[in-house]
């Protein structure tokens, strides 16, 4: 089982001073280079305190390249119909050179119509654009051209500009659960990224079969199986009750900023509206959703805890785990954190290392 650390932080945590505010993403960044980690995962969020300081993830990855040698460097994700084609691919071309090859990114549709501000047009098909553009990205990637309109109202055919390093672009496509969006991934031979805020383990293990069946007949004889992603919150402690008590504000907040979407009883989640809820019965709701996904939906407690989920997680045939780290748990606290959740790599991955 591969382990990486992926972002996603709550402005109010982050904003610990202005020329501070980066400053978890780089030293995890830091120790995730040194200690075995395959990867660092920066989202694209706009308007929104939860991720919203992170609004382009290749200008964060071109910061992580430049403190690291090894550890890969991915975006977590672009929304893809915000952006052309030719801009995401020049920006992670950039990335790709700064840091000798070591970027991936994972492409979303998005889902929230205040972020089409940026490309209202794009808002009804975002799901059929996103296809497109994923194969327009990687079509300019190995160089090849793509048809576009000048100022001037010519066609025009464009290469982008700096070539990468990588002859291949590393994608994924990122899922909240929807069994379609992994055949599609599987079909464009593409990785998976996903979650359990909306599904449990049981039901995600029946859509990395899903997943895997298109992969494979897409590859053909090359006996290709994909990658999968699950993105856990961690936060790893010695004391059970500590952690317990460590996570419970911010985890509810982030559980909070999810209501509406997959807010439910738990990892499973079902749609619910808050406003049709009164305070107490949402309160309510939110409590039993901490409950379970603490137990349930993520790396939360002491290692030996965590190994339990871990082999859960593994039987779900899932490839890597992205280590949510940045949720609000104050910083001083998620850096003591990182030895132990190094150590539960070291546990639970193959080779014992």
């Amino acid at each position: 089982m591969d382990f990486s650390l992926f972002y996603f932080a709550n402005e109010q945590e982050a904003d610990t001073g202005s020329t501070d505010r980066y400053g978890l993403l780089l030293e995890g960044a830091k120790f995730a280079d040194t200690h075995g980690f395959t990867a660092v995962w920066t989202p694209e969020r706009h308007f929104h305190e939860f991720g919203g300081i992170y609004p382009n993830p290749s200008v964060l990855g071109a910061a992580v390249a430049a403190v690291t040698e090894r550890v890969g460097i991915r975006a977590g994700s672009v929304v893809a119909p915000l952006h052309h084609p030719v801009r995401i691919a020049e920006e992670w071309a950039v990335v790709d050179n700064l840091s000798g090859g070591r970027v991936g990114v994972s492409f979303a549709s998005g889902w929230h119509p205040q972020d089409f501000a940026l490309r209202p047009e794009n808002f009804t098909d975002r799901k059929d654009k996103l296809g497109t553009i994923v194969e327009d990205v990687r079509e300019l990637w190995r160089g090849g051209s793509m048809s576009v309109v000048d100022g001037a109202g010519e066609t025009q055919l464009v290469r982008s500009y700096p070539r990468p390093v990588q002859a291949e672009l590393p994608v994924w496509i990122t899922s909240a659960g929807g069994p379609d969006t992994f055949r599609a991934a599987g079909r464009a031979g593409a990785g998976m990224l996903t979650h359990l805020v909306g599904q449990d383990l049981d039901q995600l293990s029946d859509k990395v079969a899903l997943y895997r069946e298109e992969y494979a007949a897409q590859s053909g004889s090359d006996g290709g199986r994909g990658h999968v992603v699950l993105m856990l919150h961690a936060y790893l402690h010695e004391d059970e009750a500590v952690a317990k008590e460590t996570v419970r504000v911010p985890l509810t907040t982030y559980l909070r900023s999810f209501a509406g979407l997959t807010m439910g009883s738990g990892p499973k989640g079902r749609r619910v509206d808050p406003e049709s809820l009164s305070p107490r019965h949402f309160d309510a709701m939110v409590e039993r959703s901490f409950e379970r996904y603490y137990d349930e939906g993520g790396l939360l407690g002491t290692v030996d805890k965590a190994v339990d989920v871990v082999e859960r997680v593994r039987k779900a045939d899932v490839d890597e785990i992205a280590c949510l780290i940045d949720f609000g748990v104050a910083r001083d606290k998620v850096v003591a954190g990182f030895e132990l959740l190094d150590s539960l790599r070291a546990a639970t991955s193959e080779d014992g290392r």
